[in-house]
């Protein structure tokens, strides 16, 4: 049972722990207008977060899901990548919300002693504000950008880095999210994860990537990690 291995438990945070595409599509379509290109609805936006902000801007950029990297100047792109990043800070927590049932399972998670810390690709500028906007920060242990190490996800090299900084080994950290990025890193190191169903997977098979457990509600963790615990799902 993962209660009786698990000490920490490493978090994604966009798609797994909140909601921030309505942002994110404040500031892409900010973006958009500065360089008169076309602006994307929240469905587009939706479907291409998860890769970090550079992929994000480069699929607004040449408004596909797989852009090519060499179809744009890389002069334009830093300055659009700038300009949105300057914009997403303008934006940042007007209509992001934390899914349903997260707040009162970190809160569970931490009370019964697990470490908690949140992994993520988003630029590390921007987490200490949203979280505190948010009222999240007093719950995590370690809080790791995309920028924090010289890799990101689904480079392992964030959860073995950040499992170390904890003191906790592989085989006592959880990995928890919502894209092939967050359990992919987590195979490659031999760490265990749980995959949510309700973020920004853009339709890939999650199971692909061994996970414990697939779930598509976020405090169903309860019943994995504080089994003595009964989640209430209400009927449709």
């Amino acid at each position: 049972m993962l209660q009786d291995s698990i000490k920490t438990v490493h978090f994604d945070l966009d798609g797994t722990l909140i909601d921030s595409v309505p942002d994110l599509t404040l500031a892409v379509a900010d973006m958009c207008r500065r360089f008169g290109l076309q602006v994307y609805d929240e469905a587009d936006i939706r479907r291409w977060v998860g890769n970090g902000s550079e992929m994000l801007v480069r699929r607004a950029l040449c408004g596909c899901d797989r852009p090519d990297t060499s179809a744009v100047d890389a002069s334009f792109f830093a300055q659009a990548h700038a300009y949105f990043l300057d914009a997403y800070d303008k934006h940042l927590c007007e209509a992001t919300r934390p899914f349903e049932g997260v707040l009162d399972t970190l809160e569970s998670l931490k009370k019964a002693g697990y470490k908690l810390s949140i992994i993520t690709n988003k630029p590390t500028r921007f987490l200490p504000s949203l979280l505190k906007r948010l009222r999240m920060e007093e719950y995590f242990d370690a809080v790791v950008g995309g920028d924090s190490y010289a890799t990101k996800k689904p480079d392992p090299l964030p959860l073995i880095e950040t499992s170390k900084r904890l003191g906790v080994l592989i085989d006592e950290a959880l990995m928890v999210g919502d894209s092939r990025n967050d359990l992919l890193a987590a195979q490659r190191c031999g760490m265990r994860s749980i995959g949510v169903t309700y973020g920004y997977s853009q339709g890939i098979d999650l199971s692909t990537y061994a996970p414990v457990a697939l779930i598509d509600r976020f405090d169903t963790l309860r019943t994995f990690l504080l089994p003595k615990e009964r989640v209430c799902i209400p009927l449709p």
